[in-house]
C-alpha cells in the first residue's frame, strides 16, 4: 500500500509548479468519490472518456463534409485530438492543468449528432416542433457522459464540456472560479430549455476557456486544408489581408494563434488575442462561412438528410408504442432502440430519449437505420 501511495503522490508532482489560476486535482469535485483510485481526478476523467461508447462513435461522425470520398479529410475523432493537442500546448505554456484540459477536449464533442452541425440543427428543429426544448451538442455531450452512460466524471470536466461553444469567437476568455455545482446544474437545464442559452455559459476554470478557444484554432485552418484537398477552394483564394497576419496554411495559422494567445495571456486570469490577430481570425471565420461551410460540397444531399431525420424520429416514436409486443419478434435494430428506451431515466421524456438515440448514432448507422425502416438509400449515388 505504501508503494501505491507513493505512486499517487508521484502523479501529482507536476501540479506543484502550476499557475495560481490553474485548477489543481485537489480542487476537483467528484460526483461520486473513489478513494481507492491512484489516478488524479482529471487524469481518471480522461480514461473514462476514451473508454466510453460515445468516444468510440467519434470515428464515423461528420466534421464538415458528409458525402465526400477522401480518406484524408477530417472526421470528428481527429478533430477532438487536434483540439486536445493545441489546448495542451497552450495550457502547458501558461502552467495550467493539462489533465483537465485533455479531459474536456476529448469529451467536448461526444454529444455531436450524425452529419455534424447540420444534423444538430435538424434535431433542434424537431425538439422545437415537439415542444421539448432545444438541442445543442455541448449540453448533449454532458448528457451522454453523465445521464446516458452514467460515468463518474468530475464537475470541472463536465462544466468545461458544457461551456466550450467553439463556434463563438470572442477576444477575451474569462472564467468564474466561484461557480458551484448548483450553478452548473442550472446551466445544463437552461441550455436545454432556453434558446441560445448555451452561448452565454461561462466556465468555472481557465482550463475550460483554453479548450473553448482551441476548438476554433483546431478547425479554422484545418477546414481550409480539407477544402483545398477536395477542390472547393485554392490556396491563392485566401485574402491577403488575412494571410499576411495569420499565414496561408493550417500549420502557420495554428502556430500564429497559439503564440499570440500565450504572449497576451501569460500570468493573467484570462485568455486574450491581440487586436490584430483577433480581427484577422474574425475575417477568416467569416470567409470560411461563405466559401466553405456554405459551399455545395459541404451541403451536398442535405435536403435528403433533413427529411430522413424527421422520418426516422417519427418512425421511432411510433415504434416505441409497439414495444408491449413480444421482444423476440423485434429486429436487431429494434431491440437496440428497445433497450435504449428501457434504460432511460424516469425523468426523461420519451421524445427526448428518441432525440438522444438519434444523436448518438454515427453517420453510417443513421443511414442503415433509414434503409432498414424507411426506404432503400443508394449510398453510391450519395457519395458521387
Amino acid at each position: 500500500m505504501k508503494i501505491l501511495e507513493k505512486a499517487k503522490e508521484n502523479m501529482l508532482l507536476n501540479e506543484t509548479v502550476l499557475s495560481k489560476y490553474a485548477c489543481k486535482s485537489e480542487d476537483g469535485i467528484w460526483i461520486k468519490e473513489d478513494k481507492e483510485d491512484i489516478r488524479p481526478i482529471f487524469f481518471r476523467d480522461i480514461d473514462r472518456i476514451i473508454h466510453s461508447l460515445g468516444y468510440t462513435r467519434y470515428i464515423d461522425k461528420t466534421q464538415v463534409f458528409s458525402f465526400t470520398k477522401n480518406d484524408h479529410i477530417t472526421h470528428r475523432v481527429l478533430h477532438v485530438q487536434l483540439v486536445s493537442k493545441i489546448a495542451r500546448t497552450i495550457g502547458r505554456s501558461l502552467k495550467l492543468n493539462e489533465d483537465l484540459i485533455e479531459a474536456i477536449a476529448l469529451g467536448h464533442d461526444i454529444g455531436h449528432s450524425p452529419f455534424g452541425h447540420k444534423g444538430e440543427k435538424y434535431l433542434n428543429d424537431i425538439c422545437i416542433k415537439e415542444n421539448i426544448g432545444y438541442f445543442c451538442h455541448n449540453a448533449q455531450s454532458v448528457r451522454v457522459l453523465k445521464n446516458l452512460e452514467k460515468l463518474n466524471i468530475s464537475l470541472q470536466t463536465l462544466d468545461g464540456i458544457l461551456a466550450h461553444n467553439g463556434e463563438i469567437l470572442i477576444n477575451k476568455y474569462k472564467y468564474n472560479k466561484n461557480k458551484t455545482k448548483d450553478d452548473f446544474s442550472k446551466d445544463l437545464k437552461n441550455a436545454i430549455q432556453y434558446k441560445d442559452y448555451s452561448k452565454k455559459i461561462v466556465p468555472m476554470t481557465l482550463e475550460a476557456s483554453v479548450v473553448r478557444l482551441s476548438d476554433i484554432i483546431a478547425y479554422v485552418g484545418r477546414d481550409i486544408e480539407d477544402s483545398i484537398k477536395i477542390g472547393i477552394i485554392k490556396r491563392e483564394d485566401l485574402p491577403k489581408n488575412i494571410t499576411n497576419v495569420l499565414g496561408d496554411n493550417n500549420s502557420k495559422i495554428v502556430d500564429t494563434l497559439i503564440k499570440d494567445i500565450i504572449i497576451n495571456s501569460l500570468g493573467n486570469p484570462y485568455l486574450e488575442f491581440s487586436d490584430e490577430v483577433f480581427n484577422a481570425l474574425m475575417k477568416l471565420k467569416d470567409w470560411n462561412n461563405k466559401n466553405i461551410y456554405s459551399s455545395d460540397e459541404a451541403n451536398k444531399h442535405q435536403d435528403i438528410v433533413q427529411e430522413l431525420f424527421y422520418e426516422l424520429y417519427y418512425f421511432y416514436l411510433d415504434k416505441v408504442k409497439e414495444f408491449n409486443s413480444s421482444y423476440d419478434r423485434l429486429s436487431e435494430s429494434e431491440k437496440n432502440l428497445y433497450n435504449f428506451i428501457k434504460q432511460k431515466d424516469n425523468d426523461t421524456d420519451i421524445k427526448r430519449a428518441i432525440i438522444d438515440y438519434i444523436a448518438g448514432q454515427t453517420d453510417q448507422y443513421f443511414l442503415n437505420e433509414c434503409t432498414e425502416h424507411l426506404k432503400e438509400i443508394n449510398l453510391e449515388k450519395l457519395y458521387k
